[in-house]
């Protein structure tokens, strides 16, 4: 067990997009997005290994979202949409966020 679980406490999930190099997208959960951005940079075997040799890698969204399962069926969404619908969706988040 990781140090919240250990007294009782639920994780919160997020949901992560990291934009590669040539501007491929990448998206992910974890209950610690810079932790898991940096195991992704390392390339090790820890990261993903889409992410190999694809860096400079920038994280260019994050959003916390609740239980692993509302993260997981909201990453399952966005995978399945395609780069241009991803790239709205993001831009309509920034938006959200930076004038809501």
């Amino acid at each position: 067990m990781r140090g919240d679980e250990e007294h009782g406490a639920v994780p919160c999930w997020s949901l992560y997009v990291i934009e590669t190099a040539t501007g491929a997208l990448y998206t992910g959960i974890s209950t610690d997005v810079e932790r898991r951005f940096r195991e992704h940079q390392r390339g090790g075997r820890r990261g993903a290994r889409a992410l190999r040799g694809k860096g400079p890698l920038r994280l260019v969204y994050r959003q916390t979202v609740g239980s692993r399962g509302e993260a997981l069926r909201l990453e399952a969404w966005l995978k399945r949409q395609r780069a241009p619908a991803k790239r709205a969706w993001l831009a309509a988040r920034r938006e959200e966020r930076d004038h809501g």
